[in-house]
């Protein structure tokens, strides 16, 4: 290839974030935890889904309801400090792993299927948590 002559656009992924494909038949909401399902490799909300993995926090919402798998795209946070509701944790959790309840909560106790959000980084309430999502 030769040398560049002009300017040019160049491709860049910083890690914060990233664009990821949408499963058909999906709704995925600004704010909430997004994971992949492995098998599929579609984007869709965290849920306590064996399997699943979290990506990050949703930085726009997508409807992909009526589309195909991968019709669309969703841009997701993949690192930073975010709030999100709890279902009852404890300040004594701080730098304790936190698991998927749904796509807006989180939990110190694993509800079954050991999908992580991230870590505990600052206690709120029982029932709100900061955790890093350290992706």
């Amino acid at each position: 290839m030769a040398a560049l002559t002009a300017d040019r656009e160049t491709d860049q992924k910083d890690g914060i974030l990233m664009a990821y494909p949408v499963k058909a038949a999906t709704k995925i909401f600004k704010g909430s935890l997004v994971m992949l399902l492995p098998a599929a490799g579609y984007a869709v909300p965290a849920a306590n889904t064996a399997t699943g993995i979290v990506i990050g926090v949703a930085y726009e919402t997508i409807d992909n309801t009526l589309g195909a798998d991968g019709a669309v795209n969703i841009r997701v946070y993949r690192k930073g400090i975010f709030k999100f509701a709890a279902s009852s944790i404890a300040i004594t959790s701080v730098g304790a792993v936190m698991y998927v309840v749904d796509d807006q909560t989180i939990d110190e106790t694993d509800p079954s299927n050991s999908v992580t959000a991230g870590k505990l980084v600052l206690f709120e309430s029982a029932t709100v948590g900061w955790i890093d999502l350290g992706l």
